[in-house]
């Protein structure tokens, strides 16, 4: 799924450099905001209510600790006033405020901690974004985080190559892990065999734009910055770490075929190269998100209305 834009609605009409959005049409894009995310959060809460685990799609709300009703919860982001009665409901979250007949969120009466966060979130995805992407990983931090160890990390899911197999792997391709939050995942045994050790500190230092989980984190980045982020570019990122996840899982150590994703069979040389294709990829589809969460960074800094 690729990155979308927001249609005009009826009731939509500029004034004063504002979008204003009377109630029946901010009312349809809130709607189809949760509408777009509930392919993802209704699910799960049926597995919450199951009691049944996913190895693939826990992680988007677990590893991610946005909740699901806030991921379904649409804001407008700067530069937009909502009309009508039930704009006041926004009142009750941080940042919106009256302004003559309608709500808008104003950035200037963020909380400050919001416009500290947007600014180490500026300094990272700038640097970032001025890396040329690094695409000859072949997601072995998935590996590295079950080399000989009688432990897995999904333990009820079989690994494809059994635990020699998947030991031997490891030991066969180099190990280049850029990422921190990756990296503290490895097992003891797997740690000396990365090129690299990854500090928290270091993140912005290593931080590059073919890692998946770079990628990934773009979601995270976004609702750190909520309620500013506005939700189609908060829904966008999301929806691009959903798809990278299941990447991330089939060219994993794990047998998922039943669950319907078929492996990336990054231990022969097709399987890398495919694997470095769709990592490509992912990387074009997540520069244009980056670039408009640096320039929300930016408006957030500046406490101006986006471009």
């Amino acid at each position: 799924m690729g990155p979308s834009t927001i249609e005009q609605h009826p009731g939509d009409a500029p004034e004063a450099g504002l979008l204003v959005l009377d109630e029946p049409a901010w009312r349809a894009r809130a709607a189809a905001h949760r509408e777009r995310v509930g392919r993802w959060t209704e699910p799960h809460r049926e597995r919450r209510r199951r009691g049944e685990a996913h190895p693939v799609l826990d992680f988007l709300f677990t590893y991610y600790s946005l909740r699901p009703s806030r991921l379904e919860q649409w804001h407008p982001g700067p530069g937009v006033l909502l009309r009508g009665a039930g704009a006041d409901d926004y009142l009750g979250f941080p940042g919106y405020r009256r302004d003559g007949d309608g709500v808008l969120l104003d950035l200037a009466v963020l909380p400050g901690r919001l416009r500290a966060t947007a600014g180490s979130v500026h300094t990272l995805l700038t640097a970032t974004a001025g890396r040329a992407p690094r695409l000859s990983c072949f997601g072995l931090h998935e590996w590295a985080m079950v080399y000989r160890t009688d432990a897995p990390r999904h333990g009820a899911v079989p690994l494809r190559l059994g635990a020699d197999g998947t030991d031997a792997v490891v030991e066969s391709l180099p190990v280049h892990c850029t990422h921190h939050d990756a990296f503290r995942f490895f097992t003891a045994a797997a740690r000396p065999r990365n090129a690299i050790t990854p500090r928290r500190e270091d993140q912005v230092r290593h931080e590059q734009p073919g890692c998946l989980h770079a990628t990934m984190d773009l979601y995270k980045w976004a609702y750190k910055l909520a309620p500013a982020t506005p939700s189609d570019l908060l829904a966008d990122c999301f929806a691009l770490t959903a798809e990278v996840r299941e990447l991330d899982m089939r060219a994993s150590p794990y047998d998922l075929a039943a669950l319907g994703y078929p492996p990336v069979r990054i231990e022969t040389p097709a399987g890398r190269a495919e694997y470095a294709r769709a990592q490509a990829g992912f990387a074009t589809r997540a520069a244009p998100l980056r670039d408009r969460l640096i320039a929300l960074c930016e408006a957030l800094h500046e406490q101006r209305q986006l471009p």
